[in-house]
């Protein structure tokens, strides 16, 4: 997780939303990214998808089931929809996303029964250093954008 924690900085650095990931196989990390949705003026450039597409490369393969994920955030639907595609084995987050997060927040995609996969989660892993960085990033956001980011109340 604290590589992923890199990225996360990595991309707070580059004004993104700091969220990171890596991929593990066989004790190695084998992908990490951070979220590129304001770089590439993508929606999909979540740091989930972008370590998926990477991982896959890596191996050669569409399958990621020997995998693990670390990412600082629960996956949203989006991702945890790909990584059930990718039937990748396991998925650590650190902070929970009570407003979109799809491994058992809001939703949980990763384990629904009637999907061909399910995985592995665990959530809760260095969740004050994972929620901290968000928290902070989005409090300087609304503190240098007023009118476009009411502070919270």
């Amino acid at each position: 997780m604290r590589e992923a924690l890199k990225q996360a900085r990595t991309a707070a650095e580059r004004d993104e939303v700091p969220v990171g990931a890596v991929v593990v196989h066989e004790q190695k990390i084998i992908a990490r990214a951070h979220n590129q949705v304001e770089t590439l003026r993508d929606p999909t450039a979540h740091a989930e998808m972008i370590v998926i597409t990477q991982a896959t490369s890596f191996l050669s393969s569409k399958w990621l089931q020997e995998c693990t994920l670390y990412v600082t955030l629960e996956p949203c639907s989006m991702c945890a929809g790909a990584l059930v595609l990718a039937r990748i084995k396991r998925i650590c987050f650190g902070a929970a996303d009570p407003k979109s997060g799809a491994c058992g927040s809001v939703l949980d995609i990763t384990r629904h029964g009637q999907l061909n996969h399910q995985l592995e989660v665990a959530g809760g892993i260095l969740p004050e250093e994972c929620g901290g960085i968000l928290r902070s990033f989005f409090e300087r956001k609304r503190k240098d954008n007023p009118d476009i980011c009411p502070p919270k109340e």
